[in-house]
C-alpha cells in the first residue's frame, strides 16, 4: 500500500473508521495508526471522539469502540 492511496481514500470518504481502513488495505490497525499519525501531526487528519457515529450511520459496532479518522480541509 502506498501512502498516497490511503490519503486519497480518506479524502474521498471524509470520515473513515480504522477498522474499515484495515480491511480495505489489508494492514494491521497498529501499522495504520503509525501511518495516519503523520497527517494527524500536520493537522490534516483528526481522530474523532469516542462515541462519534460512522458517516454511513451503521450502528453494528459499539460507538465507544470505533476509532474514526476524518480528513480536515484547510481553506
Amino acid at each position: 500500500m502506498i501512502l498516497s492511496e490511503l490519503k486519497e481514500y480518506i479524502q474521498t470518504n471524509r470520515r473513515v473508521p480504522l477498522k474499515d481502513l484495515s480491511y480495505r488495505f489489508d494492514v494491521e490497525p497498529d501499522a495504520l495508526r503509525k501511518m495516519l499519525q503523520r497527517w494527524v501531526d500536520k493537522g490534516r487528519l483528526r481522530v474523532l471522539d469516542s462515541g462519534t457515529p460512522c458517516a454511513s450511520g451503521c450502528s453494528k459496532c459499539p460507538p465507544q469502540e470505533v476509532e474514526i479518522y476524518e480528513w480536515v480541509d484547510h481553506k
